[in-house]
């Protein structure tokens, strides 16, 4: 039965309060009911004995052969039954009525009344299965009086209109806890939306710091940690500019040396280890600072960016033009930053190129809030335990993926860099039939 119970906190504290309100109108109604039933039999023994009192006041001053004609002319109670006989209905020796009985009734004062209105004899009887009292009331002269005292129904509805009333005031009361509920739980959104936000966007607004004072508390406390998270990046994106900038007269420097060597072959060497550090200096510098934060958010047609990636490698890497295809809608629109997504997709596109010989890029159209993209290239895979490693920067496999083909270690952290600050993500698996599959994915 899980899946009844609600996953959010909102629905998790409606469902509890309404449970307990649920439970508590239950009991409540179930005392009013109880009640009522005792109050109505009460006021239903009472007027029965009144009646009896008055009954056998009216019979006792009339003579033995007027009291049955009078009686049958009477109208009495519901739940009273009376004649007049020779001989007494309830008979000694039968179960006694129970003592709460006699106390409803009042069948003890009927023995303490006057001289002149005692009855000579009572007998008393109870029959528990039908719930019927009998007595006998023995006048002084001749004959006895018997009654049979039966309760009616029990009606705990008296008002037709008090279950109406009742439903209305629980619907009511529901709406009332549900209207609290999303209203006091609302702070508590807000905050999941911010850490979303600083997520994707490490400048993003702080948090207003108001309301109770336990939200207000965790909003300062969140904003202060977004600011600390600011000024580390800012701090760490500074030093590695510096150290950036400052490697790039030294390296000149060798440059300009080497053009003097007289050595061709020698020379061409050096210049080219001093092109890949400043390449690889330049792309560290790009993934410290990850500019593309800065960059605002735009509608973006993914099917047009993602063709327009697979035509730049192509005409980059025209050996490979009919290896690199797409499959997928003709438009699809998405929120993003068109600049940093374009070249996350050419860093996948262009791994599947230089590892793999292909690049099959395959755009699916939303499912469950997310757009999925595959790029599948020919290559002969990474190993099982090398999926997530190959994220880490600078990290490259011996086997193929080595200093010889390119490349600084640097392209798919940047891309899952980039596709984790638009919300999504990036994971690569081998495919059974061979080759390395990348699988992006995006929120709608």
């Amino acid at each position: 039965m899980r899946w009844l119970w609600p996953c959010s906190l909102a629905g998790r504290t409606a469902a509890v309060l309404l449970l307990g309100l649920v439970l508590v109108q239950v009991a409540g109604l179930t005392i009013h009911a109880l009640d009522r039933v005792d109050l109505q039999r009460l006021q239903q023994g009472r007027e029965i004995s009144q009646r009896v009192f008055s009954v056998w006041r009216s019979l006792l001053q009339l003579p033995p052969d007027r009291r049955a004609g009078m009686l049958a002319d009477l109208e009495l109670p519901p739940g009273l039954r009376a004649s007049y006989d020779s001989e007494p209905v309830a008979r000694h020796g039968f179960p006694p009525p129970p003592p709460p009985l006699i106390r409803l009734f009042r069948l003890d004062s009927m023995m303490g009344a006057p001289p002149r209105f005692r009855p000579r004899e009572v007998i008393a009887s109870f029959d528990p299965r039908p719930d019927v009292l009998t007595v006998s009331f023995r006048f002084p002269d001749y004959g006895w009086l018997n009654l049979k005292l039966e309760f009616p129904p029990p009606r705990p509805w008296h008002s037709e209109h008090f279950l109406l009333a009742f439903v209305l005031m629980t619907l009511a009361a529901g709406l009332l806890t549900l209207w609290a509920v999303r209203r006091l739980t609302r702070p508590v959104r807000s905050l999941a939306e911010a850490a979303n936000r600083l997520g994707r966007d490490v400048n993003a607004p702080p948090l207003p710091e108001d309301g109770p004072a336990e939200v207000a508390t965790a909003a300062k406390a969140f904003n202060t940690m977004a600011e600390r998270i600011r000024r580390y990046v800012g701090d760490r994106t500074q030093m590695l500019a510096a150290i950036g900038h400052d490697l790039k007269t030294p390296i000149t420097r060798l440059k300009l040396r080497a053009e003097f060597l007289d050595d061709d072959e020698q020379r061409r060497k050096m210049l080219a280890d001093l092109d890949e550090m400043e390449a690889m200096i330049a792309a560290t510098l790009a993934f410290a600072r990850d500019e593309s934060t800065g960059e605002p958010s735009v509608p973006v047609d993914l099917a047009s960016l993602c063709r327009t990636v697979l035509d730049e490698t192509a005409d980059a890497r025209p050996d490979f033009t009919d290896a690199i295809t797409y499959e997928g809608p003709e438009h699809l629109t998405v929120i993003a930053r068109p600049g940093a997504l374009k070249r996350a997709l050419a860093n996948l596109v262009g791994n599947a190129v230089a590892y793999g010989g292909a690049a099959r890029l395959t755009l699916v159209p939303p499912a469950a809030g997310l757009v999925r993209i595959t790029v599948d290239d020919e290559g002969p895979g990474v190993p099982e335990s090398e999926l997530e490693n190959v994220f880490q920067p600078f990290r490259r496999l011996e086997t193929s993926r080595n200093r010889e083909t390119g490349g600084t270690g640097l392209g798919l952290p940047i891309a899952r860099n980039i596709l984790r600050a638009h919300g999504g993500d990036v994971v690569l698996k081998n495919r059974p039939r061979g080759g390395l599959q990348a699988l992006a994915t995006l929120p709608v």
